[in-house]
């Protein structure tokens, strides 16, 4: 455990996070297989990692600072444990980069497919937060990263899936 704030995490029934002098902010996201990735061009280490820093995302947003996750999953049969060890592989690095403690989760079967949710929690002092509804006209917006690069990205790798799909054994 890195953060004070983390009492008692992975190994009991329930996490433990004790506040000091601090809020809390909890963001909960949802991967579903075939909606929010397709395994057919994503790693499971990327999205591993993908996972935490999409919800991490949202605690940062917030102007706080994340400090714990849990990760609950759900995989079919077609996933080799050698598959799940390299999706956590990749969660790991992300809790690694950003400092933030893994205290627990769940897993369960799933008839088809994988789903991932996890569940980041952060702390900030009550008037450093940041709210959607405070924006006001005039305030100025900051983003990072190469904008449209992403949707971009995702055209082509459908693009090229679907080339594959039409011909599997390659050009003639």
């Amino acid at each position: 455990m890195h953060h004070v704030s983390s009492i008692k995490g992975v190994g009991d029934d329930g996490a433990v996070i004790q506040n000091i002098g601090e809020v809390s902010v909890i963001s909960t996201d949802m991967l579903v297989e075939g909606i929010h990735f397709d395994l057919m061009y994503t790693p499971l280490k990327h999205l591993g990692y993908k996972s935490v820093v999409v919800n991490i995302s949202d605690i940062y947003a917030m102007n706080a600072e994340p400090t714990q996750i849990t990760v609950s999953i759900a995989v079919s049969s077609k996933y080799s444990l050698e598959a799940l060890q390299e999706l956590y592989e990749g969660i790991y690095l992300a809790c690694k980069m950003y400092n933030i403690d893994l205290i627990g989760g769940d897993t369960t079967s799933s008839p088809k497919g994988m789903i991932i949710s996890i569940t980041a929690i952060g702390q900030a002092k009550k008037g450093d937060m940041v709210y959607r509804n405070g924006a006001q006209k005039g305030d100025i917006l900051c983003v990072t990263g190469d904008l449209g690069a992403s949707y971009l990205g995702l055209q082509i790798l459908e693009r090229e899936k679907q080339v594959f799909l039409a011909h599997p054994s390659g050009p003639t």
